[in-house]
This record gives structure tokens, C-alpha cells and sequence, in this order.
């Protein structure tokens, strides 16, 4: 919901999505520890390159490993953190593909919140709660929050 919005405004914005890269740039990794910190280096150095070219990349990606998301804030430079925070609960009753139903029949192994950790960001610069609020709503408050930090000029 965000990308329209910032190309509203005439910005020249790429949305990488982290299930569509896996189906090409990163089809050949699984989804253990070694591969997910591939898969999100290889999302940041796309990231860099469309950033380095005056783009806006938006990356919505699950990285649940502060040390990936480290690396990339140090390889592409002007990098914002926006930590959508939704407790496992949540996420369990939004799961439209059925994903935490087969990890917790442990048809699926080491996924994310479940049997795997996510480690919560130290200092995002942007921390958005979904649990009550609409997708407009969260898409709406990154875009204040970006104005307010001095990202994006007022709108």
C-alpha cells in the first residue's frame, strides 16, 4: 500500500518482495539460517543497486536476524527500519497460504516464530503495531513518520 502512495507523490519507487525474489534470484535456497541470510543479502544488494540509481526500493522481506538486517543498513547507506510488529498469534490468524499450520505439524521445519527466532530490531526507526489497524492506516503512518524523520518532504 505504500508504493502507490510514494509514486503519487512522483517518486520512483521498486517494491522488492521477498516471496517473489525467492521464486527467481533466490529459487535456489532453502529456508535455514545460512540460506535466509543469503536470501536477504542478495535482497539488499538489489536494494543498493536500485537505491544507487535513484530509486526508492521498499523491501518486504521477513529478516528475522538483526545481523542481516545490520549488513544491510551498512551496504546501502540510507537505509529506514520499519519494524511491523504483529505478535505470532496474529500472524497465525492472518496466514492466508496456511504456513503456521504445516510448521506447527512440523510438516515445515525452522520457521520463523515458531521453531526459529526472530530477533526483534534494537532501534527501528519506524515501529508499526497492526494488531488493531488497517493496512491504509499502518501505509498512512509510515508515510508521516518518513515526513517526520526527514525522509520524504511534507506532503
Amino acid at each position: 500500500m505504500l508504493v502507490p502512495k510514494l509514486k503519487a507523490r512522483g517518486w520512483n519507487v521498486e517494491l522488492l518482495d521477498g516471496d517473489e525474489i525467492r521464486m527467481g534470484l533466490s529459487a535456489d535456497l532453502g529456508f535455514d539460517r545460512k540460506a535466509r541470510e543469503t536470501h536477504a543479502g542478495r535482497v539488499a544488494f538489489v536494494a543498493k543497486l536500485l537505491a544507487r540509481n535513484g530509486a526508492i526500493p521498499i523491501v518486504a522481506l521477513i529478516s528475522p536476524y538483526r545481523s542481516s538486517r545490520a549488513k544491510a543498513r551498512e551496504s546501502i547507506g540510507r537505509f529506514v527500519e520499519v519494524y511491523v510488529t504483529t505478535p505470532v498469534a496474529v500472524c497465525e490468524e492472518r496466514d492466508v497460504k496456511g504456513l503456521y499450520k504445516k510448521a506447527r505439524e512440523g510438516k515445515i521445519t525452522e520457521f520463523t516464530g515458531v521453531d526459529d527466532p526472530y530477533e526483534a530490531p534494537d532501534h527501528p526507526e519506524i515501529v508499526v503495531d497492526t494488531v488493531d489497524r488497517s493496512p491504509e492506516l499502518s501505509a498512512q503512518q509510515i508515510l508521516g513518520d518518513l515526513e517526520r524523520l526527514g525522509y520524504l518532504p511534507s506532503a
